[in-house]
């Protein structure tokens, strides 16, 4: 045995090459970064006290994703947002429309049923005007004529006819009334009618296109005075005789017993 041999060594351990190239790299790295940024920046910059993290491509990738998804997801919207304003003011203008169509064809038909009724009461003056110079031309003439003749006396069925009739005379006027104390014009001449035994409609344009059409110069009491067209008339009474009728006129007059000329009517048919 050597006189040396029981003295341990006092070397160090050789460090594995692995970890000598590890540290190695790890140490160029760090020198080369501080080298570039030394040779980048001006002779008089301050040392770097912080690193800056650098993003990775999975990072970027993520975000970009997401970028275009938001934008197309705006996109989308800004679309649909579109749509529904030009669907929306498509239905204002087609309302629009159908508005000013409807009021134009409403102007139409009001237009027409004024022309209309001007039309009809233009009829009516000269059916009434007529019906007055013919009156007039037969008691200038001398003819005899019985709206004109205070002698003339109801007989028979036109009797009772004219006493019913004279007999409401001041009760009221109620459209549609039939009695026994409130009438309108049909329901008094119907009611009136009755007594004789004679059953009528009910409506005075029925009413006088019954019986005979005769001329107002030649009426006999129980006779139905219309007022308008015979198959068209708005208004009847009974003529009673002495060139006066009795008829349920209106509300503000109730039934009355009038002249012929306080309201000339349009003709007269004859029942009895």
């Amino acid at each position: 045995m050597s006189h040396t041999a029981h003295i341990p060594s006092h070397r160090k351990p050789r460090r594995s090459a692995s970890k000598l190239a590890l540290r190695a790299g790890v140490a160029g790295g760090v020198l080369s970064t501080i080298a570039v940024a030394g040779a980048a920046g001006p002779a008089n910059a301050e040392p770097v006290t912080e690193t800056i993290e650098m993003p990775t491509l999975g990072s970027l990738d993520i975000d970009l994703a997401s970028a275009v998804s938001a934008s197309a997801e705006a996109s989308q919207q800004e679309a649909l947002d579109l749509s529904l304003q030009a669907q929306e003011n498509a239905a204002i203008e087609k309302a629009a429309k159908e508005a000013k169509k409807a009021k134009a064809e409403a102007d139409r038909k009001a237009e027409a049923e004024k022309a209309e009724k001007a039309r009809a009461e233009a009829r009516e003056r000269a059916s009434r005007t007529q019906a007055r110079t013919s009156l007039s031309a037969s008691s200038d003439s001398g003819s005899s004529s019985s709206a004109d003749s205070s002698s003339q006396v109801a007989t028979g069925s036109a009797a009772a006819i004219v006493a019913f009739a004279r007999a409401q005379v001041g009760d009221a006027y109620i459209s549609g009334g039939t009695g026994p104390n409130s009438w309108d014009c049909s329901g008094l001449v119907q009611a009136a009618y009755r007594q004789a035994g004679v059953d009528l409609p009910r409506i005075s344009s029925s009413q006088s296109s019954m019986g005979t059409s005769v001329s107002l110069s030649n009426l006999q009491p129980g006779d139905i005075l219309y007022w308008g067209s015979r198959s068209g008339s708005y208004h009847v009474a009974i003529y009673v005789g002495g060139g006066k009728y009795v008829g349920a006129q209106n509300p503000s007059t109730g039934v009355v017993e009038r002249s012929l000329d306080w309201d000339m009517p349009s003709g007269a048919v004859r029942i009895l």
